[in-house]
């Protein structure tokens, strides 16, 4: 049995949430974002709570009944407070700006990097070596920040590369002579 679809979703004031058929939607200050339940669980709506509970008792629908109410847990909160990831970038020369509607990263290598910020996201650098990826959509934001990352890696020797905040890197000893 799941005790993470057993607890109800809290609508905080500010935002407000449509239940249409399998289509949730929220609209908050940060925007509107929607979801497609699967039809193995059903969303019920009572004042400022939100309850989910599976159709039957077969596994597929057992399966999901957690996953949707953290979803739903998630554009809740993503349309009221949102969500940040901050990365750091180690290593001499490294550094990060955001120029326009592309994040530009000089990493190393022969040529600088320029990544594209898509829609609903906002990336920030107030320090050279320090990016934040904010934006409503929780899945989208992490995406992003992971491909950011996946340009250069933080390496075991040195720890030079792009990594997250409180990521601990396992540091190796170096050749002995």
């Amino acid at each position: 049995m799941s005790r993470v679809g057993l607890s109800p979703v809290t609508v905080p004031d500010g935002v407000t949430l449509n239940i249409a058929g399998q289509l949730v939607t929220a609209k908050g200050k940060l925007g509107e974002l929607s979801l497609n339940v699967v039809d193995d669980v059903e969303v019920t709506q009572e004042e400022n709570t939100v309850r989910v509970k599976p159709r039957n008792n077969s596994q597929g629908a057992r399966a999901m009944w957690g996953t949707t109410r953290s979803l739903i847990q998630n554009i809740v909160t993503g349309v009221d407070e949102g969500f940040t990831i901050n990365l750091e970038i180690v290593g001499v020369g490294y550094r990060a700006a955001v120029e326009g509607k592309f994040l530009v990263l000089q990493l190393g290598f022969s040529h600088e990097v320029r990544h594209p910020i898509p829609e609903g996201i906002t990336v920030k650098c107030e320090q050279p070596t320090k990016v934040a990826v904010s934006g409503s959509d929780r899945q989208l934001v992490g995406q992003v920040a992971a491909n950011i990352r996946k340009y250069r890696k933080p390496e075991p020797y040195k720890g030079k590369g792009v990594r997250y905040e409180n990521e601990f890197i396992l540091r190796k000893e170096g050749k002995k002579k």
